[in-house]
């Protein structure tokens, strides 16, 4: 094995134990992270329980989205419901876009809070309990020109005009304006009815890592999580907020952080984080499924 700690998110993190990859953390490692559940804010936490499932150490966490982001110059009356949404992508072909979910948070996230706008039976089955979201996907599918393999080249293609709309999350609005890849000048916007489905990295260890580096492993993760070191994941607004613990306000973060969440984060997203629910995003057997169905029945013919 050439690589020892793994970073991922939920679609790495879900391949992985679908092909049994990860080696088991906790509780083997419990006396390495000592009140690790009472630490983690509490949407962090349910992400640890339900989706890392002791092979995956959760150590940056953000509400995510859906958001949507658009050009306000070339977009003059913003949708305001996931109705109004696939009416202005129809009525507008080739101007929204999203990229394949399997390979995009915003893409997998937006297909995952699609059943919470939508009121489909099971949000948390993807295969029985999504009818009104498969069936909203393929109707949206008529506006859309192709999906593309990632998230940056949507965002590219909004800040070249090519695009005048598209699926987002707090992170990927505001890192990509930080750093100059999509105007600053760009909006975003939440529909009537979001359930934030939230968004995490996890820090796995590949099966095959030899007994003596797992240990110094699991240590170097109980540091990441000490509040000093929380601190960075402000960052530039890429996880926003990011912090995985409690008590690690923005004040902590290094000057650099705190002066590009000034410029180019948004007051009101605070206000929208409250206002909406959190809810955990899909088990990984169960988000293995959806991608399997989405690139099968929605974008089958459309990836590039």
């Amino acid at each position: 094995v050439d690589i020892d700690m793994v970073l991922t998110g939920s679609d790495g993190l879900a391949a992985g134990l679908a092909n049994g990859t990860w080696i088991k953390i906790l509780p083997d490692f419990n006396d390495k992270f000592p009140k690790i559940e009472d630490n983690y804010e509490p949407a962090a936490l349910a992400l640890h329980k339900k989706q890392g499932a002791g092979y995956g150490v959760v150590v940056n966490y953000y509400p995510s989205g859906p958001l949507i982001e658009y050009a306000p110059e070339r977009v003059k009356e913003v949708p305001g419901s996931v109705e109004e949404l696939l009416a202005w992508a129809k009525a507008n072909p080739g101007r929204f876009i999203y990229a394949r979910p399997t390979n995009s948070g915003p893409g997998r996230t937006f297909m995952m809070g699609l059943p919470y706008l939508l009121g489909d039976k099971d949000p948390q089955d993807p295969v029985d309990g999504w009818e009104k979201t498969w069936a909203y996907l393929k109707a949206l599918d008529e506006g859309i020109d192709y999906y593309p393999s990632g998230t940056t080249v949507t965002m590219k293609e909004l800040a070249e005009g090519t695009r005048d709309m598209i699926v987002s999350t707090f992170g990927w609005d505001i890192n990509p304006r930080v750093l100059g890849i999509v105007p600053k000048e760009i909006e975003t916007f939440a529909l009537e009815g979001t359930h934030w489905v939230p968004d995490t990295q996890f820090m796995c260890i590949p099966k095959g890592v030899a007994e003596e580096k797992v240990a110094v492993l699991v240590k170097l993760m109980a540091f990441m999580l000490e509040p000093a070191q929380q601190a960075y994941t402000y960052d530039k607004g890429y996880f926003y907020p990011g912090p995985a613990v409690k008590g690690v306000p923005l004040s902590a973060a290094p000057q650099e952080s705190q002066d590009a969440i000034a410029e180019f984060g948004r007051p009101q997203y605070e206000e929208l984080i409250r206002k909406f629910p959190v809810e955990a995003p899909l088990k990984p057997e169960a988000l293995v499924a959806a991608f399997e169905k989405w690139d099968r029945e929605v974008g089958a013919n459309k990836m590039k």
